[in-house]
């Protein structure tokens, strides 16, 4: 591992190392992936690395590759002392509840699945019952745990999304997993929403009709 990478990765844990000096051991990072597509579930992630563990490249799971994130996935799931939970809430229970709720029922389902002591979350006060918490803005380019839980909230949705694909391949789920893209606002003109879209968000709530547009017009 190259020297700049070690330092990059020191400063990853800053906030798990400050947490452990105030007498916390099982520090949880928390985020989510899909809070705005318009189809499809949100999914969270709890993650605990125990100290002295470092992964090389991870990062805000936005800025890894397909091929990074999946990587760094196996990585995370099979690490000797690495502790996560994955939680997902369906677009029924986004429409039912909102998307703040469902994202915090998500985060909270996750967590409920290990054993933290204290948890750093990105970007969202997280209303635990019982432990207490930090949010951190851009959390997951700050914190190694928190990186690791975007890591595996993308990478679990991503999957979800390409088996939604196979059932509904006209909506291009594949390519966008579900996001606002003119492909899939076509899709969505022409054929109306599916099962798994998310009859609360727009543009799908105003829409009363399907249109008639042929679907080798939807941009590809």
């Amino acid at each position: 591992m190259l020297q700049d990478e070690k330092q990059r990765l020191n400063t990853l844990v800053q906030f798990e190392t400050e947490k452990r000096n105030q007498g916390y051991q099982q520090i949880a990072g928390v985020d989510e992936a899909g809070r705005g597509p318009l189809a499809g579930p949100v999914v969270a992630a709890a993650c605990i690395i125990p100290e002295g563990l470092f992964f090389e490249g991870i990062n805000d799971s936005k800025q890894l590759t397909d091929a990074q994130r999946r990587k760094l996935f196996d990585q995370i799931v099979k690490a000797e002392g690495v502790k996560f939970g994955v939680a997902i809430v369906t677009a029924f229970v986004i429409d039912t509840i909102n998307i703040l709720q469902a994202t915090i029922k998500a985060m909270l389902d996750a967590v409920a699945q290990i054993e933290p002591d204290y948890l750093l979350v990105d970007g969202l006060q997280l209303p635990h019952p019982n432990l207490p918490s930090l949010k951190i803005i851009k959390g997951d380019a700050r914190s190694q745990s928190i990186a690791a839980a975007s890591v595996l909230a993308k990478v679990t949705r991503d999957n979800l999304m390409l088996d939604y694909h196979k059932q509904w391949p006209d909506y291009g789920f594949e390519s966008h997993k579900g996001y606002g893209t003119k492909r899939h606002i076509q899709a969505l003109t022409a054929l109306g929403p599916c099962e798994i879209h998310r009859m609360s968000f727009e543009p799908i709530k105003s829409m009363n009709t399907k249109s008639t547009l042929n679907l080798t017009q939807l941009v590809y």
